[in-house]
């Protein structure tokens, strides 16, 4: 489950061993094997299929991508200097790689940057340092800090219950119960806390708020991530409220925080903290786009999305370097198959952590250009498990066309209606096609907007996996006359 479970290569050809669990095995190794004796003619351009299984064992382009970017640009916080600079690497990229209409789409957009000094410390009745970091769009305590009662609350239902007023001049501090799980569920049980908490907690009269991490890991690595602020309407979360300081606690530290509460026998917990953001206004974050142009241009062109921007604490390798590099790799790989009927456009949308800037941007620039279909990678490296449709009703025969086709890959199909990710809002605007491809998320919420996403955590194999089942089903698509999607 936990990161450590791993121990992972330099890169996907090297020749250092690594540790994989056995569950991994069992999967994987069966596939290697069935694969690994595939021979095509040198003359003669791969199939989709054959191009799928070819990108099970060898990885030119993914692997390559996320390297890369991690490397060479590390941390992308939207809107500033170092988004820029991914934006123009991610170009050059797509273009030495034979990407065709590769531009860089500007908007703007405000953009807030955690700043320098975070520091949170129990002052009484059991004073100690706890590790903290800055929640986006959160407001600053100034330089001198601020030092109140911290009042507990057990998850965000129970700070709604709270009475209007009874926070005026004190810290809230909003726990939650998030376990690990396949399929990320969790995070929509626990997200609130961090999503909406701050603003219902400013409503009540505090003058800030901290929260337990929003992950699943054992680490002093504080999860951030976003916040907005909002007046609470009878559960429901409407207007604005006036921005306040707000952090989140590293796991640890929030169950070191709740032991307290446990023994302080009624005496109040007194927290200073001091956190630092700054608002620089407006500036400019932008869309990278690119093609693999198609044979038929009447066609509507098939989208794969990714965003290229991460948080500032670490340079992104699950979050989503990885999800641009498994794009990238699945339409080079359908090309490799022979110019497809659609165009494959890829998608890497800015400024999606802050607030989905950029696929709210794509979506307005291009509402008026129909979209075949659309999916997206946003949710790790770890192996897909599970295909999902918005048309398996309408659409039968291709639904399941599709999922046959990545079962060998150890794929299942569902009856879930994919309702696809942040990146992709011009497909749910149109009403058009959109495919899930559903990653393994055990691990992803020990690593998600922490200082532990970095490159060491991707699995070379697993990545790989995600690249064969990404080619599989975009070259599918991508050489699909039919309309995908009837409406």
């Amino acid at each position: 489950m936990m990161s450590g479970g791993w121990t992972c290569v330099r890169g996907p050809d090297s020749s250092m061993a690594m540790k994989t669990s056995r569950s991994l095995n069992a999967i994987a190794l069966p596939l290697l094997m069935a694969t690994a004796s595939i021979a095509y003619p040198a003359h003669a351009a791969p199939s989709v299929a054959e191009a799928a299984d070819i990108a099970l064992t060898s990885d030119k382009y993914a692997w390559d991508f996320v390297e890369g970017i991690t490397t060479e640009v590390g941390p992308r916080q939207a809107g500033t200097e170092a988004e820029a600079r991914a934006r123009v690497w991610a170009m050059a990229w797509l273009k030495k790689h034979g990407f065709e209409n590769v531009a860089d789409e500007p908007f703007e957009m405000e953009t807030w940057v955690p700043g320098e000094f975070h520091k949170a410390e129990i002052t009484s009745p059991f004073p100690q340092p706890l590790v903290i970091q800055p929640l986006g769009g959160s407001a600053s305590t100034g330089p001198d800090g601020i030092t109140a009662e911290v009042v507990e609350f057990e998850n965000v239902t129970a700070l709604r219950a709270a009475p209007d007023g009874s926070l005026k001049g004190k810290i809230a501090y909003i726990s939650h119960s998030m376990t690990p799980t396949q399929d990320g569920s969790q995070y929509g049980f626990a997200g609130p806390a961090r999503w909406v908490g701050a603003g219902i907690a400013a409503n009540k009269g505090a003058i800030a708020t901290v929260i337990k991490s929003v992950g699943t890991d054992n680490h002093r690595n504080p999860h951030t991530g976003g916040t907005t602020f909002r007046t609470p309407d009878g559960g429901a979360d409407v207007g604005r409220a006036v921005p306040t300081p707000a952090g989140a606690l590293s796991l640890p530290d929030a169950a070191n925080l709740e032991r307290m509460f446990d023994r302080a026998n009624g005496r109040p917990i007194m927290l200073k903290l001091t956190l630092t953001p700054r608002n620089l206004g407006t500036t400019t974050s932008g869309n990278v786009v690119g093609e693999i142009v198609g044979r038929d241009p009447s066609l509507p062109p098939v989208l794969l999305a990714c965003h290229i921007d991460s948080w500032w604490n670490a340079p992104g390798a699950f979050d989503d370097g990885a999800g641009c590099g498994i794009i990238a790799a699945a339409a080079l790989n359908v090309r490799s198959s022979g110019q497809p009927l659609r165009t494959v456009r890829v998608l890497m949308a800015g400024a999606e952590e802050v607030g989905l800037f950029g696929s709210v941007a794509y979506s307005k620039a291009h509402i008026d250009e129909p979209i075949g279909a659309a999916f997206e990678s946003d949710f790790g490296a770890d192996r897909i498990w599970r295909f999902e449709s918005n048309f398996r009703e309408d659409n039968p025969e291709l639904h399941n066309n599709l999922a046959a086709s990545v079962a060998r890959f150890g794929v299942a199909n569902s009856s879930i209606v994919a309702r696809g990710g942040a990146d992709i809002n011009i497909a749910r605007d149109q009403g058009t096609a959109i495919i899930n491809l559903k990653q393994d998320g055990t691990r992803y919420f020990d690593l998600h907007h922490t200082p532990d996403d970095t490159l060491d955590k991707i699995d070379p194999v697993q990545l790989r996996q995600n690249v064969a089942v990404w080619t599989q089903i975009a070259g599918l698509l991508a050489n699909e006359a039919g309309q995908i999607k009837p409406r």
